[in-house]
């Protein structure tokens, strides 16, 4: 009772144990589609995700959002399953979940801050189109040949009929009533429609058997030398960085949605242990769902309780529910998770476009691009920040200025305004004039900052400049950061600071 009072603590068990509920039924066609893509048994999909689920439910950082074995995740592994079998994709989890403790520990999820909000923007973008995308894999059959066609005729005006039907009752129950989940009435509504109407409709059993067990202790059966890790290490690495760069921005995502603020570093050690712990039962690897975890958070799943039933809810379906299970409309899925499309991509950010810098439109838009064609969502990031990094640095390199006047004992003063760093030294050097400058000059850097080795060497050289003349050139006005990276910096520059600076005592520095 006390652990069930915690895990409900202000929230409705109800809401939570229906929310789960939804999600659950919402995970299966996902995580089944995944493993087949990963080249591993369904049952391996479904078994990483209650594992997965479940630990990140009770450990991690974000309360409420979803993790499982994911589409992002899979598809780094397939060239590793395919060329060396899945006991090495084993062994690449479980180091992958070691590399993700090793994040958290060192408090490196704190980095996720310096994503800008047009990169967020894109990669959220980017996932509800690989989400609309996936789902449009239902609308596909086989024929005898084992050849994949568009579904036709009747078949797809069924299909589109339940889809449709299934997104109205997402829609608009909830202007009537809120005591359920408008997914989980949807879903049970279709369902029953089409197995007593004996509508000819796919369900899940088409795309796989869920039926069997849960998954057991397993060491992956390789040989542990220093050769397999060189295979496996970069697989890890990039699995650990695309699960963690996709866990951190859906916590991000989350955090908005419901106005609290998760623990980044905590779910990078539950991330990291549940991998562990998925990799040693012989699952892939996994990370947050936006998609399952949306239908959580519209479900009213704000809790862990909502997580926790979802994976257990995994659990009992594999052991006792497969049959019934198996019978469920992919139509109603699918809606649900179109539903998710339409909630989870960002119309605002198409209504500001016309308001929002150049820059952050282009970073937008590539980062949507790379992240719905490629699916690599740790590249898309990536990209998207160095690109908006390099447009920061450039629009910083264009504001500094230098204002200019003559003292009374005919000293010629430069007041520099803006950072000095790599991007703005040459705009820098291109303000003064050594030739026609008196004997002594003084650089004011009140509204500046020396920022790196760049700066410095700028101002070595200008002080050459100057030295070669028969001129001397002083410091001014250096905040303690400045002064610092100076001195320490004394093997390439001869620092004269302004003797008279009033503004800098031994004391000060002392206390400091």
């Amino acid at each position: 009772m006390i652990l069930l009072d915690k895990l409900t603590k202000g929230y409705s068990p109800k809401d939570e144990v229906l929310a789960g509920l939804t999600t659950a039924l919402a995970l299966v066609p996902e995580v089944v589609a995944f493993a087949l893509l990963a080249h591993v048994s369904p049952l391996v999909g479904i078994g990483s995700a209650f594992i997965i689920c479940l630990i990140t439910s009770i450990l991690g950082g974000r309360p409420g959002m979803i993790s499982g074995a994911a589409g992002s995740v899979a598809v780094v592994i397939v060239s590793l399953v395919q060329q060396h079998g899945v006991e090495y994709l084993f062994a690449a989890v479980v180091l992958m979940g070691v590399i993700q403790i090793g994040v958290g520990l060192l408090r490196l999820g704190k980095f996720i801050r310096l994503v800008p909000q047009s990169v967020v923007f894109g990669f959220v973008n980017g996932l509800a189109i690989i989400i609309f995308m996936a789902q449009l894999e239902q609308f596909k059959t086989e024929d005898a040949a084992g050849a994949t066609h568009w579904l036709t005729g009747s078949a797809l005006w069924l299909m589109l009929g339940l889809v449709l039907l299934t997104m109205a009752i997402v829609y608009f129950l909830p202007k009537l009533t809120k005591a359920v989940p408008s997914s989980l009435v949807a879903i049970l509504v279709v369902s029953a429609l089409v197995i007593f109407g004996n509508l000819p409709t796919k369900s899940v059993g088409d795309i796989a058997s869920i039926s069997g067990g849960l998954p057991l202790p397993h060491l992956p059966a390789i040989p542990f030398t220093w050769d397999t890790l060189a295979l496996v290490f970069p697989y890890s690495v990039i699995m650990a960085l695309v699960g963690l760069t996709e866990s951190l921005l859906t916590l991000t995502v989350v955090d908005e949605l419901t106005d609290t603020r998760g623990r980044g570093n905590k779910d990078c050690v539950a991330q990291g242990l549940a991998n562990v712990a998925s990799g040693f039962t012989g699952g892939m690897g996994g990370c947050a769902m936006i998609g399952q975890t949306m239908v959580n958070i519209e479900s009213r799943g704000r809790h862990r309780l909502s997580g926790i039933v979802a994976a257990v809810a995994l659990a009992l379906f594999v052991l006792v529910g497969s049959s019934l299970i198996e019978r469920l409309p992919l139509a109603a899925l699918v809606g649900v998770m179109f539903m998710v499309v339409i909630g989870t991509f960002e119309w605002a950010s198409l209504r500001i476009i016309g308001r929002m810098p150049l820059t952050d439109v282009v970073v937008m838009a590539l980062v949507t691009l790379i992240t719905a064609i490629s699916q690599n969502l740790a590249l898309a990031v990536l990209i998207g920040v160095v690109i908006s990094a390099l447009a920061f640095a450039w629009e910083n390199a264009l504001r500094i200025r230098a204002r200019k006047h003559l003292d009374e004992q005919g000293r010629k003063h430069y007041e520099i305004f803006g950072p000095l760093f790599f991007g703005s030294v040459v705009a820098f050097n291109e303000k003064f004039d050594p030739a026609g400058d008196p004997q002594e000059v003084v650089i004011d850097f009140r509204e500046s900052r020396v920022t790196d080795l760049s700066a410095i060497e700028a101002l070595n050289k200008l002080t050459e400049r100057y030295a070669k003349l028969g001129k001397t050139l002083h410091l001014r006005h250096l905040s303690p950061d400045c002064r610092r990276l100076l001195t320490n910096a004394q093997a390439l520059i001869d620092v004269n600071y302004w003797g008279e600076d009033p503004t800098y005592k031994v004391v000060a520095d002392t206390a400091e």
